[in-house]
This record gives C-alpha cells, structure tokens and sequence, in this order.
C-alpha cells in the first residue's frame, strides 16, 4: 500500500507556501514522517488568504496534511544546534529557501552531509542555486509570466492570463518529489546521498514540452488561441445553446462521424478540413460553420449525441459542475482530514490509486509547533531541555485559543467538533 511505502524515512521539511510543500506532503502521503520545521511566526502560506480554516488559510492546510510541527527560531545559535542534531539523523531535508541562506545558516548540504553522508538534500528555488537568475525570488504567478507559459494562455484579444490555480508550484512539488524518489533508490544502491537542485523556472519550461518543442522546430511564436490545441482541430470548446462543451475530433474517423452527427456531411469533402493539420490552418473557417450549428442545441443533447458515436466530449465544467462528477466520487480524488476543531476538511487528494489512499489515515495540517516536544524528544532531548528551550523562545509550542470560537468565526464548516484533543502522528 502507498500509504506505507515511505514509513522507514524522516524528511525535515524547511519549506514555505506551494512548491516545497507539495513535496513533502505527497512524501507524508506515502508514509514518510515529516516534521515541518517553521519559524516563530509560521510560514507564508499560513496567512495567504482568503479562504481561512481557522486562523490559517485554506492553502495552508491544502498543502500540509500529514506533517509534524516543529517551530524553532534559526535566528540564534540553539536554534542552528537543534536543526543539525536533526539533520544528522534525518534521511531527506527539502528547504526552499532563497540560494545561499542555508549555507549562510551553517544547514546547506555541504555541511550537513560530513555528518550524514546518506543525506538526499533537495533544494526548491525560483530559478536555480546557480545562473544569473539563482539569486532572484519569484513566486509561481512570476514564473508562469517569464518561463513564456503565460504567453500561450487566453485569447488573442484578451488581457495576459494565467493558469489560476498555482500549477507552476504544484507541478515543481511533484517533479521534486520524483528526483527524490529516485534519489532513493541510488542511494540505497552506492550508500551515498546528493543534492538534488529544484526550481519553478525549469519545471515550467517543463510544462510546455509541446508548445516549445513546436517552437524551435518552426520557430514561429505561437499565438493565444484559447481553448484550441495548436496542433490538432477540432480540438477546442464550442458554445451550445445553454453552456459550452470541449470538442475533440480531430483524427480522421471522429471528424467524419461529427460531420455525420452534426448532419453536415458535405463538410468531408472540402479540401479546407481534409485532415487535421489543414484543419488547423483554417480553423477560423472550421469554428464558423460547427459553431453556428453547436449553437441550435443544448450542451446535454450534443453530450449525448457525440458520445453516442464516440466522439471525444466534455462539458466545460465549473466546481459545482466538478462536484457533482460521478467519476470525483469514484476515484476518491477528494479526500479529507478530520481536524479535531473544525471537522472534516475536504481537499483534493492523492492521484496515485486515490480510492484506496483517500481510505486510508491522514493527518491535518498541524497548528504551529503542535509537536514541538515530541519531535525533540525523538530526538534525544530531555523534557528538562525542551522546557528550557521553550522559555528562551527557540522552540515555540501552540499559542492556547479557543478553538471553537475561531472555528465558527473563520470557518464555514457544518462539521466543527467540540473537542480540540490533540491530533496527527504520534512520533515512535
């Protein structure tokens, strides 16, 4: 079972917002213990709202199931002592923090592997730990602009538009958590780790293996043609007469059974839509004459109608459109975590056999420093040395609040508990 696969491995997870904690929680995912190690006023993406579940923002608690909180203030010298006794018994550290400050706080890879040799150190930065740009901060909004993605993305009238949901984070989340995942397997092969560099910039050029692998072969910069694929038509959204479905019938047996369907059979004939690539060059002519017929119907009956002759359809979809998809359920692609404040928090979950891991035990993202004590005692630190830790304020532990009250007053949530017991792993 995934769930388990990762159980024998410790991730220090120095990481903030989306890239960095997406790999981590698809390594908690998969049974790793994580301790997300926060400064004393949390991470960033705690307070990148709205929507908020608590006093924390709904991405936060997206990106953080299944994760352990540690809170300690690298700022001072007990501090920098704490992270490297966990270093030196931790399997993976991923940080994502600006090229260099690692190293400036004695944590970069160089230092913490003369302790831990096996160390797999996964650095996530915005344009790389070397280059021109390697300094540079940048965020997945500012990488979706200057990695050319925004520019195939919306209309040829419209304003520059980008993917709403941060795909360039989550994207570099996943390839960071492959790199580490086959890190791993090398690892246990020749007994030694590596640092593996990671950035937003290279996973989103990634993202465009097509339109730019179409680019240097022509060398023509593409157009923004909405929802057409530059490579295939009719491969594009089309209005009905209540809503708009995405049409793709572009190779040769679909387009003649959509002609059929659409009781415009001449069109087979003309020379224009002969195959798929003329089809393209004359898309705006294609777009004319299916347009004004997909507009005599409601998006349902051509539903219908196309999948009956097995004509690639879907509607374009809203969220409540989503909801009410009977594969979501099926699949198990929303999962959910019961906080014992604020009830069931449902997210999207894990894609890889989701059904069985949407099943299985998860953790909710935890409050700051939720398990700062027993983290450390984990670790070898005594009760006597934590607490004293604690009033110097080099580790910090939950601020005590009642957690209801932020619940009703944060959260729309029908499902908040009274009861706000302490929650996620235990630490063995």
């Amino acid at each position: 079972m995934l769930r388990k696969a990762l159980e024998d491995l410790t991730v220090l997870d120095f990481t903030h917002i989306g890239a960095g904690p997406t790999c981590t929680m698809l390594l908690g995912d998969m049974g790793a213990r994580i301790i997300k190690v926060e400064p004393p006023e949390g991470e960033l993406g705690r307070k990148l709202g709205p929507a908020w579940i608590g006093e924390d923002s709904a991405l936060y608690h997206g990106f953080n199931r299944n994760k352990l909180g540690l809170s300690l203030d690298l700022k001072t010298p007990s501090g920098i002592s704490i992270a490297k006794r966990l270093a030196a018994q931790a399997d993976i550290i991923v940080e994502s923090m600006r090229p260099g400050v690692m190293d400036r706080l004695g944590l970069g890879y160089g230092t913490l592997s003369e302790d831990n040799p096996n160390l797999i150190y996964c650095s996530i930065s915005a344009y790389g730990q070397s280059g021109p740009y390697a300094t540079h901060a940048g965020v997945d909004g500012i990488l979706q602009a200057d990695s050319g993605l925004m520019s195939i993305i919306g209309s040829a009238d419209s304003e520059p538009a980008k993917v709403q949901a941060p795909i360039v984070d989550v994207f570099t989340g996943y390839v960071a958590t492959t790199g580490i995942l086959a890190q791993i397997h090398k690892t246990a092969a020749e007994g030694r780790g590596a640092h593996l560099d990671v950035n937003l910039f290279s996973s989103a050029i990634a993202l465009q293996q097509v339109s730019l692998t179409n680019y240097l072969v022509e060398g023509t910069v593409p157009d923004r043609i909405g929802s057409a694929a530059p490579y295939s038509a009719p491969n594009e959204a089309f209005q009905a007469s209540d809503g708009w479905l995405m049409v793709a019938a572009y190779n040769g047996g679909r387009w003649e059974r959509l002609c059929d369907v659409m009781d415009l059979s001449d069109l087979k004939q003309d020379a224009r839509f002969a195959t798929s690539s003329l089809r393209v060059s004359h898309r705006a002519e294609m777009r004319e004459v299916l347009g004004r017929r997909f507009k005599e119907r409601s998006r349902q009956e051509w539903l219908e109608i196309l999948r009956g002759a097995d004509i690639l359809c879907a509607p374009v979809a809203d969220y409540d459109d989503l909801m009410r998809h009977p594969q979501l359920a099926a699949n198990g692609m929303l999962s959910g975590v019961d906080h014992p404040a604020f009830g069931k928090i449902r997210m999207p979950g894990f894609p890889i056999n989701s059904a069985e891991m949407a099943a299985a035990d998860h953790s909710p993202a935890p409050s700051l420093g939720q398990h700062s004590r027993e983290v450390l005692e984990s670790f070898g630190y005594t009760k006597r040395e934590i607490e004293a830790l604690i009033q110097q304020n080099v580790v910090g532990i939950p601020i005590e609040r009642n957690m209801k009250a932020v619940a009703v007053g944060r959260l729309n949530n029908t499902d908040a508990r009274q009861q706000a017991a302490h929650f996620g792993r235990k630490v063995s």
